[in-house]
């Protein structure tokens, strides 16, 4: 049927970039020898040096859209060190440190803290409560408003905590597929008021709590999350996220976003993609 004289299609809304500042870690020693969760086997070999060069493409993108990177050191004997993203978490100039949940990850601890201090940040650490920064939390600057994952690596009770630090408001999100283990690999957020995620990573109360708060969220299906698509890095009007989801690419195009597909093949074999490769540090 032909469209009505005068139709006109909705008028898909401009997105806008708002430059960025980010930490990353080169993957000089990244290796997978050990299994902390469900896609980490160490009887799948993994190629370095390809994974070094796809995070060299990533670190290049992020540059090309005219943001800022800094390196965090690498150290010898921390293959992944490379998740920049789990080392804190940082909001309005403040960086809240992580306490890993396994002993594999531990010593990267003091490296995320140091750098920090040394580039003047107030660093808080962490109590006795485990919290895996930002893989587990992730901000929404329209509403001021911290969204915060539990259930695998990050206790409930580090939100608490996260939100007196921080002072602001944190929503807790129960995480019940050990697939997404990580808030970061369910959900991330497009823009200032628009989150992207998929709700059965999600326990029922925290379904409804998502519905509720972000009705115009862009809902993602399992193929997108399982393509690792919501461990994505965006600038509210790019978007840099896993060039194997392409449902969700195509969808995020309908939207007016403009997809920035990147190769992930040896990081995702450690359960990580763009977002889990770059801390945001928001001063």
């Amino acid at each position: 049927m032909s469209p009505a004289v005068g139709y006109q299609p909705a008028a898909v809304p401009a997105r806008v970039a708002t430059p960025r500042t980010y930490l990353m870690c080169r993957p000089t020693y990244f290796t997978v020898t050990y299994a902390i969760n469900a896609w980490m086997d160490p009887a799948i070999g993994v190629d370095t040096e390809l994974a070094i060069a796809q995070w060299d493409q990533l670190r290049r993108t992020y540059e090309l859209l005219g943001h800022t990177v800094h390196l965090l050191p690498e150290r010898p004997g921390l293959p992944d060190m490379v998740f920049a993203a789990n080392g804190g978490f940082s909001v309005g100039g403040v960086f809240y440190g992580a306490r890993f949940t396994f002993p594999q990850r531990a010593d990267e601890r003091p490296a995320h803290l140091d750098w920090y201090e040394r580039h003047g940040w107030p660093a808080v650490r962490p109590g006795t409560f485990t919290n895996e920064g930002e893989g587990d939390f992730t901000y929404l600057p329209g509403p001021d408003l911290v969204l915060a994952g539990y259930g695998f690596r990050t206790d409930r009770r580090a939100h608490t905590e996260a939100a007196a630090v921080l002072g602001r408001e944190v929503v807790s999100l129960e995480l019940v597929d050990p697939r997404f283990y990580h808030l970061d690999t369910a959900l991330f957020v497009l823009d200032d008021e628009t989150i992207c995620y998929y709700p059965a990573a999600f326990g029922a109360q925290s379904q409804d709590l998502l519905a509720r708060r972000f009705p115009n969220a862009l809902v993602a299906t399992e193929a997108d999350a399982l393509a690792f698509g919501l461990n994505a890095v965006s600038d509210g009007r790019h978007v840099v996220l896993s060039a194997s989801a392409i449902d969700l690419i195509d969808r995020l195009a309908g939207l007016g976003y403009q997809p920035v597909p990147v190769a992930d093949s040896e990081l995702r074999k450690a359960g990580g993609s763009a977002k889990c490769c770059t801390a945001e540090l928001r001063r």
